[in-house]
C-alpha cells in the first residue's frame, strides 16, 4: 500500500486502482473455490446456438460446455493461497520497476485467472437467461 502514495511507480495516474483490482481478483478467486468445492456439475446444451468463439472466449470445448471443470483445474494446480502469493506478486510488479525471477509460474498463474473469469462470465450470462 506504500507504493500507492507514492509517484515513482509504473503506474504514474492513481496506483490504489492496482490494489482495488487485487482485492476484486481475491473476491473471484474465493467464490470459485466455493463453486469447486461443491462439486456440482454445470452444464450447456451441447448444441448451443450460443456458442461460438467470443462467447466461448479463452475456454477450451470442454470447459465451455463445463465450466465448473476451470475452478477444478485451477485449484488442483494452486490452492488459494497459492494464488494470493501470484496476485501479491502481480501487484507488487505493477507498482514499482524491478524484475520477477518466477515469470513462468506467474504466467500460468494468468492463464488459470482469465479462464476462471471467462467461465464465471458464461455461469452469470446463463443464469441471467433462466
Amino acid at each position: 500500500m506504500i507504493c500507492a502514495g507514492k509517484n515513482n511507480t509504473v503506474i504514474q495516474e492513481d496506483s490504489s486502482v492496482v490494489f482495488r483490482f487485487h482485492q476484486s481478483l481475491r473476491s473471484l478467486l474465493r467464490a470459485c473455490h466455493v463453486i469447486a468445492l461443491k462439486d456440482n456439475q454445470w452444464t450447456i446444451a451441447k448444441h448451443s446456438a450460443s456458442q461460438n468463439l467470443l462467447t466461448q472466449r479463452s475456454l477450451s470445448n470442454e470447459e465451455y460446455l463445463n465450466p465448473i471443470l476451470v475452478f477444478h483445474r485451477a485449484f488442483a494446480e494452486y490452492a488459494v493461497k497459492d494464488f494470493d502469493y501470484y496476485l501479491a506478486a502481480i501487484v507488487s510488479l505493477s507498482t514499482n520497476t524491478n524484475s520477477y525471477s518466477d515469470g513462468a509460474r506467474i504466467v500460468a498463474v494468468y492463464i488459470h485467472l482469465v479462464k476462471m473469469l471467462d467461465a464465471a462470465y458464461l455461469i452469470q450470462q446463463k443464469d441471467n437467461k433462466t
